[in-house]
């Protein structure tokens, strides 16, 4: 049975009102060639029962992050999501909703977007958020377009410790402008002098917290140099939750903070959708990309909320609008809002302290068993030195039933010191035997 609502009356007075004697005229321009004269190559349609039988075939060839020891991270962690967040995410409400093009008749949209705004900002230490991106990759790279904005300058720096995805993403957006995109050489040392790089025609440079490899670092000298050359810091963050634990950004001297909120509210789904953070100063609103919800009352004193601001290309400003992205993660950013307003602020920073005891767990293990740690500094992500190439490493214990962590060498293919080095992560899902069990196999393998 075809699941098509139309009758053949319905289709003779459609082709009657376009002037067309049967439905292969409609392709009369396709080529007899190309048309398809039999059925697909495809399987014969089959019940309910025996799909979900195949389908469930299929999946369990996966191996789901919570059925071995996990440690895998590299920008997508893995976290406990209440399950209060997907129930209250499913509520018609909700589930129902979408771009508020009508926006005042959408109140519990705004509402949410709003208490969004506020949350992603108190976290960053910022005075103004957006209502999200599409992520944290994407965000990255709308910042660089902004801080250009700004500045009236072309030029961008990227840290040799920002991750890969970030720094591709960037360079995509800006391929076609007059912007010379200075990447700089990945910093396995730990020793990178970002501010040495800035140039009188630099708009921003973009730096990750904590780094690609793991690493903790004060910001407040870049930004410092950034401010007296005239140019903005970026931050970017690829784990939020390290914000429980950590310095704000904006406590440091942040211009604009892009982040990947996923890691609250949002489990991994084999690598998406995710939430990008976006926050700034308040004197660069007008430059900032995508939506703004704001609160207001109406003619009553009533309380309610408004779309402030809306500078996206489909709407009024076209041309001059901040931003080409069409979308962005509303579901998503409503997943982050309830967990967030679940956890509060007191739950917020233990579940950060709680990440980081973990990873404190795992780097003195890991130390005791002789194995060279880099990190000086970390939050809930080491990198280890194997001292041989961490691919296959990761390959054998993934047949072992764990899930070791990420071999940098996927990420810095073309770098020779990443092949060794493999990068762990640690958050509150991993358990004492977790560990127990990856510093035991890592010792025997390495």
């Amino acid at each position: 049975m075809r699941y098509l609502p139309l009758t053949d009356a319905d289709r003779r007075e459609m082709l009657a009102t376009i002037g067309v004697p049967s439905v292969d005229s409609l392709f009369r321009d396709v080529p007899e060639s190309v048309r398809l004269t039999d059925t697909v190559n495809l399987p014969d349609h089959q019940g309910e029962l025996e799909v979900e039988r195949a389908i469930s075939a299929m999946a369990a060839e996966n191996t789901p992050a919570g059925s071995v020891p996990f440690f895998l991270g590299a920008g997508a962690y893995r976290h406990h999501v209440p399950a209060t967040v997907d129930y209250m995410i499913q509520r018609g409400e909700f589930l129902t909703s979408y771009t508020p093009y009508q926006p005042e008749v959408s109140q519990g949209t705004l509402q949410y977007l709003f208490e969004f705004q506020t949350q992603v900002a108190l976290i960053t230490g910022m005075e103004v958020a957006n209502a999200s991106m599409y992520d944290g990759a994407t965000s990255c790279a709308e910042a660089a377009l902004m801080a250009r904005r700004v500045t009236k300058r072309s030029d961008v720096v990227l840290s040799g410790t920002l991750h890969p995805h970030y720094v591709a993403t960037t360079e995509t957006l800006l391929k076609y402008l007059e912007a010379e995109i200075n990447v700089l050489p990945p910093d396995t040392a730990g020793d990178e002098d970002v501010a040495s790089h800035i140039g009188d025609d630099t708009a921003c440079v973009i730096v990750q917290y904590p780094d690609l490899f793991g690493r903790v670092r004060d910001l407040s000298p870049i930004a410092d140099a950034c401010h007296d050359a005239g140019a903005l810091l970026v931050v970017a963050m690829t784990e939020v939750v390290a914000l429980g634990a950590l310095k704000p950004p904006g406590d440091m001297g942040a211009d604009i903070v892009a982040a990947e909120g996923r890691s609250i509210g949002n489990p991994l789904n084999f690598g998406g959708p995710c939430v990008g953070l976006f926050a700034t100063r308040d004197k660069y609103i007008r430059q900032m990309p995508g939506r703004l919800a704001g609160e207001t009352v109406d003619v009553d004193g009533r309380r309610g909320w408004v779309l402030t601001l809306s500078t996206r290309e489909q709407h009024i400003r076209r041309e001059k609008a901040t931003s080409n992205i069409c979308t962005n993660s509303g579901l998503c950013a409503l997943a982050f809002t309830i967990h967030m307003s679940l956890l509060g602020e007191d739950g917020f920073r233990k579940l950060a302290m709680l990440n980081h005891a973990r990873t404190v767990q795992l780097y003195d293990r890991l130390e005791a068993a002789g194995l060279s740690v880099l990190n000086d500094s970390f939050f809930n992500e080491i990198a280890i030195d194997l001292g041989k190439p961490a691919g296959p490493v990761v390959d054998a214990l993934a047949g072992d039933g764990i899930l070791a962590g990420v071999p940098l060498s996927r990420l810095l293919p073309d770098v020779p010191l990443a092949e060794n080095l493999l990068l762990v992560a640690v958050t509150e899902t991993v358990t004492d035997d977790d560990i127990d069990r990856v510093v035991a196999a890592l010792k025997e393998i390495v």
